[in-house]
């Protein structure tokens, strides 16, 4: 048995892998390059020091989200004990004072017995022993070229490229049709068709629109393949028509005629519940988004499940290289945390790390791993990264469009008001984490 476990990174995913074992009685050598070495984007050596906003998003139960903190929360999360000693007032969303936040995991840490914190770069995976790779976005090159190593060339990326994502429920189905380009496949994509005046205007918006500022650290280094739509439509006013909004092969059946314009919507899910707007990687601002794109013939009350974005991020191919106990295929012995497996935001990454520490302490401790049931916020995010289509897989936030519906017939789910539908799935998702915990033996 090793003597312990490593863990590479010391951001919220580490910090948590690491409060996880340590709870469980196994120790811990914690290596975190800060302060020695900084990263483009952090200004201090705390662990857990987070680099953009202060909120954690909303903390109502109804919102998948406020869900994901309720399970760490009863799962013992050290990062929603911090947030809740360091809350400060943001109305329906937890929002944390930055430094009292960092200050307290890392002091919490510091103070464990079974904590070793070591303050200097790793370059290199450990070839021996139980290994945690929580090393964030911002993965050094380093570090980045030895998971290549073991993940493969093709699966690690290191910027996202990432399309709005919606939900089914909320497009208007009237106005759009099911096809795919010539009629071949079976119609997976769903079609929003365009006039030439509705294209003109959507085209003059998305030029006027908004967009979110680069961070010092991100060079707009983007690539022919995913060029942010509004980089496209500069290129001149026909360029989408050639490009994502091209309209060859697809008959609108109400009309008998190609459009002047497409959208395409590509399922994201098996369940069909999510859908993606193809070609649309984009750096407008989220409100933006929303008031541009739903311009478009179908989406005029579009919700989005996830907003689009291109920023420097550090991520594998999940579908492709991990085990749903977030284990490397290639190299059991070695677990990935945080957003390096393919989640976005702080919270996510968070759980990925507390599912990484339970897994390493249970395999420390001679037990088998675990996997957390679909019907959790856990287990939803788990299942997005095993199930995803590899070739278009992209880091995806917590949303109830993962998540098993509920056991109802179609037609009750449907008219069930939202926040009801909700609130049953969260009541169902707590419910059977308990069950879940009590099989495991972790209660």
């Amino acid at each position: 048995m090793p003597e312990r476990v490593t863990i590479i990174g010391g951001g919220l995913a580490g910090s948590e892998a690491a409060w996880q074992l340590a709870r469980r009685g196994v120790p811990v050598r914690l290596y975190e390059m800060r302060p020695r070495k900084l990263t483009p984007a952090h200004r201090t050596g705390k662990l857990g020091e987070l680099v953009c906003s202060n909120s954690l998003r909303s903390k109502e139960i109804t919102s998948a989200v406020g869900l994901l903190k309720e399970e760490m929360r009863r799962l013992g999360s050290l990062v929603m004990e911090a947030a809740l000693a360091s809350e400060v007032p943001a109305g329906k969303a937890l929002a944390v004072d930055r430094e009292r936040f960092a200050e307290y995991i890392t002091r919490r840490l510091s103070e464990h017995p079974l904590v070793e914190i070591v303050r200097e770069e790793v370059r290199e995976i450990p070839r021996e022993g139980l290994v945690i790779v929580a090393t964030g976005p911002l993965t050094s090159e380093a570090l980045a070229e030895d998971l290549k190593r073991l993940t493969g060339e093709d699966y690690f990326h290191f910027y996202d490229a990432i399309a709005p994502i919606v939900y089914a429920d909320s497009l208007d189905w009237e106005k759009v049709f099911r096809a795919d380009r010539y009629g071949e496949g079976e119609g997976a994509y769903v079609n929003c068709p365009l006039t030439k005046e509705e294209y003109e205007r959507f085209v003059e918006a998305l030029l006027s629109a908004e967009k979110v500022p680069l961070h010092p650290f991100e060079e707009p280094r983007y690539f022919e393949g995913c060029l942010p739509i509004e980089v496209m439509a500069e290129r001149g006013r026909d360029t989408l028509r050639y490009g994502p909004m091209k309209p060859v092969g697809l008959v609108d059946p109400r009309t008998g005629r190609e459009p002047y314009a497409v959208v395409q919507l590509r399922p994201e899910n098996r369940e069909g519940t999510l859908y993606n707007l193809v070609g649309f990687q984009t750096k407008l601002k989220y409100h933006e988004q929303e008031r541009v794109f739903r311009m478009i013939p179908g989406l005029e009350r579009a919700e989005f499940a996830r907003y689009g974005s291109i920023h420097r991020n550090s991520f594998v191919c999940a579908p492709r290289v991990l085990r749903p106990t977030l284990q490397l295929k290639a190299e059991p012995r070695v677990f990935l945390a945080g957003q390096i497996t393919g989640v976005e935001g702080y919270v996510e990454s968070t759980a990925m790390g507390l599912l990484a520490g339970m897994n390493a302490a249970r395999i420390f401790r001679g037990k088998d791993p675990v996997v957390p049931p679909p019907e959790t916020a856990h287990g939803a995010l788990v299942r997005y990264l095993m199930e995803a289509d590899p070739r278009h897989f992209q880091p995806m936030n917590v949303n109830w469009g993962l998540f098993p519906p509920l056991s109802l017939p179609p037609k009750e789910r449907k008219r069930l008001p939202k926040r009801e539908r909700y609130r049953l799935m969260a009541e169902r998702a707590l419910l059977r984490l308990e069950e879940w915990l009590r099989e495991i033996g972790e209660a």
